[in-house]
């Protein structure tokens, strides 16, 4: 277990600025749920109500909130317990 643990570890210290930034803005904001965030932006970028004003790359944080949510997934882990280390 401790490789794959490295393997997250080393996963979220290659992230980005704007994927890390995603990651603290669901937790804090979204209550850890990638499904509300989403729907947020979606909103926003579709002309409905929106809960929070975030960034204006809607698009590509959409892209990058479900990379990293199919990484949480398929890996069984929740990144924000990794990005501490970064």
């Amino acid at each position: 277990m401790g490789v794959v643990t490295e393997d997250h570890r080393a996963f979220v210290a290659s992230l980005p600025h704007e994927d890390t930034q995603l990651l603290v803005l669901r937790d804090e904001l979204y209550d850890g749920s990638w499904e509300e965030m989403r729907r947020d932006l979606e909103a926003r970028r579709d002309g409905k109500p929106f809960i929070f004003k975030l960034i204006n790359r809607i698009e590509e944080d959409l892209k990058r909130i479900a990379r990293l949510a199919a990484y949480e997934e398929r890996n069984g882990v929740d990144l924000k317990d990794y990005l501490e280390e970064k």
